[in-house]
């Protein structure tokens, strides 16, 4: 019995609410017609004109019936009123002054007549009343919470960096929702002229230079960054004081939730290691990429991996004719076809698992599906395991690479683009070797086909398979240590989005035979990125999570290069983007040397790495 009343009474709450409302607008307008009166003749009885107060009773019923009817028209019992703002504000105004000139023309009409002077009383003390029952609710809900938020332990007090209006924006969210634990303390912007100023009731109190010290002095939980407009560079400088601090953050993704007014508390996310390379994501034209992807016949090899499955996000999204993924992990490539599968239902994929080492299938695949471009993105990667398995590189790097470029050659294949690596360059392990070869296949099978075969070099993927932040996330997760193998070890860092984005505009910008590079900006030291991984998880670097460095492993260099010396380079359309010039080589010599490294890859030569280095001499063979 009790239950069933309980959900009654919520169920009607609403109901009694808005009849509660329309109850006190009765009262208010009524006693304003009658104060109105009694404030035009000096608050006193004893002078007013009995024929006003007569008309106005006369006129009471039509009035309340006219004004309840324009408060329903302008929405005064469908607002939530705790959220009430300016929109709500302007809709009071407007319904009383609708009810006062009818109610002018209408006791005009009707003979009576009454002062000037009682018609703006009325209408000032009908706005007042109104909106003061609307408000008051507000008010009075807010400094409760406010209360209550004061007492509740859990609240996250909350610095927001940026006194702009997406700040102002995240500020006034978190104060108008119920369901948010945080409690704003403090801004901090570096315009020295908004300091000691107030956003929303919350003082700005600093500079950047000022943010450690806040953190500490009004015991910050949480830092929001919400500066969607100011350069990457100047942002990761912010990130880089704010992660001393040892609070958790969040930030504001970019400049375009600004452009499209999506800035609330859902658009927030945390600070990723992308956040601290300190350089601008690179743009493509995507039009260009568009053009060239469409109504075409696509093929993707390794379509399952990192690379390869951003490829077919991407080409996916620019209207093939076909999608053709081939990965020989067959858990891989069904991921990523139920992926495009739910997001684009109407594209044209077929999904196939095979091996690129496969000759008669990779043939077969070509020869049914005749794809127009092909993406080359399966490869054995991982430097230390093709250490110890070097033939294993050989045969699917080097010949699998050999295998599609001739198939892509025999069926009309439009533009082969190979995905190479900075390890290429002067490479010290055989899987950078192995890409050099596949790089000098892609430059030969250019000379002698149709086909535009082009390369596309790039460092470390961050996020891909087997890249050191997946490994650096798990080892913190388990307390540590984290492991660096040098302290001066360093890297060229790229998201799997720009990588990606490099692989297409070479695509659209290929003529054949080309190298294309990725200006990356300042490489990273690798001990700073577990640093800032350990402060991003919430731990001190060498108190909370130790870093402990393990030595070189075999093959691995200290640093990476992006282009070999006898290259040269020149740029291109987009100026982050290079084109290595082509090495001259024996190709007839380098033929024999391929069917030779073949042999000796098939039989589990010992001397595969011997092979490898006489077909690239820049090859330092490392003792393991």
């Amino acid at each position: 019995m009790y239950m069933n009343l309980e959900r009654f009474v919520e169920k009607n709450a609403p109901r009694n609410r808005i009849a509660l409302l329309v109850l006190v607008d009765i009262l208010l307008i009524t006693v304003s017609g009658f104060l109105a009166l009694y404030i035009r003749y000096d608050f006193r009885f004893s002078n007013m004109e009995m024929r006003y107060v007569d008309f106005e009773i006369q006129y009471l019923a039509a009035n309340l019936l006219i004004t309840i009817l324009l408060f329903v028209l302008f929405k005064l019992y469908r607002s939530v009123w705790r959220f009430a703002s300016t929109t709500e504000l302007l809709n009071v105004i407007g319904a009383c002054s609708a009810s006062i000139l009818i109610q002018i023309v209408l006791m005009a009409f009707l003979g009576m007549r009454m002062p000037v002077s009682y018609y703006l009383m009325k209408y000032v003390l009908l706005i007042v009343g109104i909106g003061t029952v609307r408000f008051t609710y507000r008010i009075l809900r807010m400094l409760q919470e406010r209360r209550m938020g004061e007492r509740k332990d859990a609240r996250k007090r909350t610095m927001i960096i940026g006194g702009g209006e997406a700040g102002a924006m995240i500020i006034k969210e978190l104060q108008n929702s119920r369901y948010l634990d945080q409690c704003v303390c403090c801004v901090v912007d570096d315009n020295a002229a908004k300091h000691g100023k107030y956003i929303r009731g919350i003082k700005i109190m600093g500079g950047r230079e000022d943010i450690a010290r806040l953190a500490f002095e009004l015991n910050i939980d949480e830092i929001i960054v919400a500066m969607p407009s100011v350069p990457q560079p100047e942002v990761k400088e912010v990130l880089n004081i704010c992660q001393e601090t040892g609070c958790e953050l969040k930030v504001l993704p970019g400049l375009y939730q600004m452009i499209k007014g999506e800035v609330s508390m859902s658009k927030l996310r945390k600070v990723e290691i992308e956040d601290l390379l300190g350089r601008e994501p690179i743009k493509i034209q995507l039009d260009k990429i568009m053009e060239y992807v469409s109504g075409k016949v696509v093929l993707v090899t390794g379509g399952g991996g990192s690379i390869g499955s951003e490829l077919c996000r991407q080409i996916a999204a620019h209207n093939p004719k076909r999608l053709i993924i081939v990965d020989i992990y067959e858990n891989n490539a069904y991921d990523i076809q139920q992926e495009l599968k739910h997001n684009y239902p109407k594209l044209e994929l077929t999904v196939l698992i095979a091996s690129v080492r496969n000759t008669h299938r990779v043939d077969s695949i070509f020869k049914t599906y005749r794809p127009d471009i092909v993406y080359h993105a399966a490869a054995h990667k991982h430097v230390p395991l093709m250490e110890d398995s070097p033939n294993e590189a050989i045969k699917n790097n080097v010949f699998g690479t050999y295998k599609t470029a001739k198939a892509a050659d025999k069926y009309g294949t439009k533009r082969f683009v190979l995905i190479s690596t900075d390890k290429a360059v002067n490479p010290t392990n055989i899987m950078g070797a192995s890409k050099r070869i596949c790089e000098m296949i892609i430059q030969t099978m250019n000379n002698c086909s149709k086909t535009d075969f082009v390369a596309v070099r790039f460092g470390n993927v961050l996020g891909s398979n087997g890249s050191v932040i997946p490994l650096f996330k798990k080892q913190i997760e388990q307390g540590g240590p984290v492991t660096v193998t040098h302290p001066d070890i360093i890297r060229y860092f790229m998201t799997i989005p720009e990588a990606v984005s490099l692989v297409l505009q070479a695509g659209a910008l290929a003529k054949g035979g080309e190298i294309f590079v990725l200006d990356m900006g300042e490489p990273v030291k690798i001990v700073d990125l577990a640093k800032n991984l350990i402060r991003l998880s919430g731990y001190k670097p060498y108190e909370d999570i130790d870093i402990e460095f393990t030595g070189l492993r075999p093959g691995e260099k200290l640093y990476e290069e992006l282009l070999m010396s006898e290259e040269g380079l020149q740029g291109t359309e987009n100026q982050l983007i290079h084109i290595g010039k082509p090495i001259e080589m024996d190709e007839k010599r380098f033929l024999r040397q391929l069917e030779e490294l073949q042999k000796a890859a098939n039989e589990d030569s010992e001397a595969i790495r011997r092979k490898v280095q006489e077909i690239v001499p820049t090859y330092v063979i490392k003792s393991n």
